[in-house]
């Protein structure tokens, strides 16, 4: 029997009709004279009645759980009826039953609340699919690739694929290797995104590029990572990074409004890398509260406590944030557990003012006078019941540590609301990090990106000053795309290599075709990739990628349901010259 109608679809504007549905069945219910199956699909469910002078009730004693049917019937009033789903007020009065599969009892429960544990799922993650909270998932992700295809199709963007074999190139994170047979003791690698052939394709004369790109980076795992992901890249050619954020910012608005039905129509703030370490102690600020960072070196200069004056004299800084309330909020329980915290990003401690009845209280004030009191209380805008907590050490451990935990407290104390999505665009990056523990130079996104104009110089005498035409679009504390105005010079390519400790010998081994290719004729270019999983995830309110990604890996990298990564027979190895030391 043809299908007429999804699970989803009947109404009571249906009712009379002589329809044919198919699907699993998601629940029976026997109440001794009557026999209620739901029957699921991907669209929804219907509700299927048999009653004991029917000539199928026999036959749905029988059924179980998740047995696949197929039924024709008269679509009829429910008596009792269900306002939670669009099929309440209807059911089905069955006139044929064909059972299409038999189901064994499911190792989950195939509901949206389920207690499985999460290996469990994982396991069988094809029936962990038949959760409808997870199938709609899927379908938003599905909708949020068509609203970008839509866009970027309509702004003349040429869908292209890229080599997944490709070769290994330092790019941060460590390649995922493939043994060449063909080639013995050579390896193909992977791609962590089509960057170097998408700037090709800019050479080759195809001005705007995008892709559905899968990429893959075998690095240690989180909940918002996973070893292979999935990313919208994007390349054109002539446009400056103003253009870019536009058209950019354009298809995030496209986005959100095809798939939330969100209107955003203000522009997106934007703000440089240093103000936004200066300020949020992060480069993926989380604007959707205050609890600003402030600088209080000068303060602390002022006082007789040791750890500030030593911190000082040896190049940190010290900085503060205010938590309003925070004296009732927190005891000195809970704030020796806001230390604890702050010492997993390498702060030494955590020094704490409460203001209450207009006086200061806490760990340090022992070491404030009164005139510095006061120059603190007008510098940290203080009332009664504000918590003032200070970190003093290198620029970069108070930066990270008060900027985590300005997170932590904003996320216990419930400050942030899921659906104000703050975007943000992040320019003005430095094109170089120097870490003093490797004594080099590395670049702040990637090796390829331009070094702005009134930069130039810089990247000849002092590149830890050279600014790059490089943006990240941040919203909720998370980068959701990154991207920069990238190098169509030979010269300045060298330079950047040479900066980077890149030998000209490996500058030739490792990049040489592109080095080859800039010398015909490159035009300026650009472009930005945004990661598809961790849009999808802004989407859903879902912190965990494995709920956007339809067959994901573990925090082991491993594949529960296939039972990858696994062991290959000798004799596949020694096709490729290969011995495994164990």
């Amino acid at each position: 029997m043809k299908r007429t109608h999804n699970n989803g679809e009947l109404t009571i504007h249906n009712i009379g009709e002589t329809v044919v549905l198919k699907g699993w069945v998601a629940k029976k219910r026997d109440l001794g004279g009557l026999v209620f199956i739901d029957l699921r699909d991907i669209k929804g469910i219907t509700q299927l009645a048999f009653n004991p002078t029917s000539s199928l009730y026999e036959k749905t004693l029988e059924i179980k759980n998740e047995y696949v049917l197929e039924i024709k019937g008269k679509v009829i009033e429910r008596s009792s009826k269900n306002k939670n789903i669009p099929t309440g007020e209807i059911e089905v009065e069955v006139e044929e039953l064909i059972v299409l599969n038999t189901a064994k009892q499911p190792p989950i429960m195939i509901q949206d609340d389920t207690d499985a544990l999460e290996e469990t799922r994982l396991k069988y993650r094809y029936l962990d699919l038949r959760r409808p909270v997870l199938q709609n998932n899927f379908l938003v992700r599905h909708q949020t690739v068509k609203a970008v295809r839509e866009f970027l199709n309509q702004e003349d963007f040429i869908d292209f694929e890229t080599p997944i074999l490709t070769k290994s190139t330092p790019e941060g994170a460590r390649d995922y290797l493939v043994p060449s047979r063909v080639n013995l003791g050579t390896f193909y690698a992977l791609p962590q995104s089509p960057q170097i052939f998408k700037q090709l394709l800019m050479i080759s004369g195809f001005e705007k590029y995008y892709q559905i790109a899968k990429c893959f980076r075998d690095e240690d795992l989180r909940s918002d990572r996973q070893p292979e992901f999935t990313q919208i890249d994007i390349e054109t050619s002539f446009l400056n990074q103003e253009e870019i954020l536009d058209v950019s910012e354009r298809m995030i608005k496209h986005v959100m409004k095809s798939v939330k039905g969100i209107d955003l129509t203000e522009k997106f703030p934007r703000i440089t890398y240093q103000e936004a370490m200066d300020k949020y102690g992060s480069d993926k600020p989380d604007t959707r509260f205050e609890m600003y960072l402030e600088n209080l070196s000068s303060i602390a200069a002022k006082t007789t406590f040791s750890v500030f004056l030593n911190t000082l004299e040896h190049g940190g800084i010290v900085k503060g944030i205010k938590v309003q309330n925070g004296a009732n909020l927190y005891s000195r329980k809970g704030i020796d557990q806001l230390t604890d915290y702050v010492k997993k990003f390498k702060a030494n401690g955590l020094a704490f003012l409460k203001m209450q009845d207009d006086v200061l209280s806490g760990s340090i004030i022992k070491f404030l006078e009164k005139e510095v009191q006061a120059e603190l209380i007008e510098t940290m805008g203080l009332v009664n019941n504000d918590l003032v907590l200070i970190v003093s050490d290198k620029e970069n451990v108070v930066a990270q540590s008060l900027g985590n935990l300005r997170r932590y407290i904003a996320r216990e104390q419930k400050m942030m609301d899921e659906e104000d999505y703050d975007f943000l665009w992040v320019i003005d990056w430095p094109m170089f990090e120097y870490k003093e523990d490797q004594g080099r130079y590395f670049s702040h996104h990637h090796p390829f990106t331009m070094v702005q104009e009134k930069h130039l110089d810089d990247l000849y005498h002092a590149p830890e000053k050279a600014i790059a035409y490089c943006y990240d679009l941040v919203v909720q504390g998370q980068e959701l795309g990154g991207g920069s105005i990238r190098i169509h010079q030979e010269e300045i390519q060298n330079r950047v290599f040479d900066i980077l400790g890149i030998s000209k010998e490996e500058q030739q081994i490792k990049f040489g075709f592109l080095l080859d290719a800039l010398k015909y004729g490159t035009p300026p270019h650009g472009g930005i990739a945004f990661g598809l999983d961790r849009l999808v995830m802004l989407l859903l309110h879902t912190e965990n990628i494995r709920d956007v990604v339809a067959f994901p890996k573990t925090n082991s990298a491993q594949c529960l349901l296939t039972e990858a990564p696994s062991m290959v027979a000798d004799d596949q190895l020694l096709e490729l010259a290969i011995k495994t030391i164990k």
